[in-house]
């Protein structure tokens, strides 16, 4: 009988790891360079203070972000904590029910998952976001709102899950 329980235990880690593995460890990397990335500029830069890092194209900026990506909604601070728990469950939720060998879209829900919890501590342990990140082509007048790396992880996740779902249905296509 104890021989059966410790199968059964190695069988339910392995397919927590199986199922959350990638996903979690995607998460957790993103959401460590996230957090610590922000503590850097929060602590090195005054508000609003920028220094170049690639000439005038790139800078680290540092802002407060009360709104959505790109300072939209302003002042929806308590509705992007509900949006951003409704998405970590629903990726949590959804990820073991991928296929054993999908792991691009783990790593993407990943991505995502670190992301959207990024954003979320700065959330709940501040009431806005850091964001640092500043694009800008000056020679056409192109600024890029100010981001910051959960911001990153959240749109390359979205991308990758479009382009994989995009692949998958031309592949199921062409082999009709």
């Amino acid at each position: 009988m104890n021989q059966t329980l410790k199968l059964t235990a190695r069988a339910r880690i392995e397919q927590f790891v199986q199922r959350y593995g990638l996903l979690l460890g995607v998460a957790s990397v993103a959401l460590l360079a996230d957090q610590i990335t922000k503590r850097i500029v929060e602590n090195t830069l005054a508000l609003y203070e920028s220094i170049p890092f690639l000439g005038h194209y790139l800078s680290w900026t540092h802002v407060q972000n009360t709104g959505a990506a790109f300072s939209l909604f302003p002042n929806g601070g308590a509705l992007f904590i509900v949006i951003a728990i409704i998405v970590a469950a629903v990726i949590v939720y959804y990820a073991p029910r991928l296929p054993a060998g999908d792991w691009l879209s783990r790593v993407a829900l990943g991505l995502q998952l670190g992301g959207a919890l990024g954003n979320l501590v700065d959330r709940l342990r501040q009431g806005y976001v850091t964001d640092f990140i500043h694009f800008q082509i000056p020679e056409i007048g192109f600024d890029w709102p100010v981001f910051n790396i959960a911001d990153s992880c959240i749109v390359v996740g979205t991308i990758a899950l479009i382009v994989i779902s995009l692949w998958r249905e031309r592949r199921g296509r062409g082999a009709a």
